[in-house]
């Protein structure tokens, strides 16, 4: 009987360590950094820590410069960043293209959007102009630049 309860409460504790991302309430959750509330299915992003935390926030830049204030990518468990291309996606950041462009605006003002495909991040170039990053160019571009600090 002692070994069914040990077993129930360690089964309740890994039940309440859950490290997958919470799908985002667009219109109804605020961002973690700006604290606005997150509506831009094309430009939102979320990280879960390695302990479960949820974090989500209303453009990507809020995320890129709330990592770069607060967290270590060994603290990072998921990193998702929604794609431009299809509203409402999320990708993973480490295998998604970037491009900041004055051609298309997000929510916090740094321009930047990502999709699934290098040649996606291509005809978004050709069509608006810009530059394309991968996930770690970008946070390397953010470090460089102070001014992206947008809260």
């Amino acid at each position: 009987m002692k070994s069914l309860l040990l077993f129930m409460n360690i089964a309740l504790v890994c039940m309440s360590c859950n490290v997958q991302p919470e799908p985002i309430a667009y219109g109804h959750d605020a961002c973690q950094f700006c604290k606005m509330t997150i509506v831009d299915q094309t430009h939102a992003a979320q990280l879960v820590t390695k302990k479960g935390k949820q974090f989500k926030y209303d453009a990507i830049e809020c995320m890129v410069n709330n990592i770069k204030e607060k967290y270590t990518p060994e603290v990072l468990s998921t990193v998702l960043v929604a794609n431009y291309s299809n509203a409402g996606e999320m990708l993973d950041a480490q295998k998604a293209y970037f491009i900041i462009s004055p051609g298309i605006t997000s929510p916090m003002g740094a321009n930047l959007s990502a999709v699934n495909s290098q040649e996606k991040a291509e005809a978004l170039k050709n069509e608006h102009t810009g530059t394309i990053y991968s996930w770690e160019t970008l946070q390397s571009h953010f470090n460089d630049n102070t001014t992206n600090n947008h809260h």
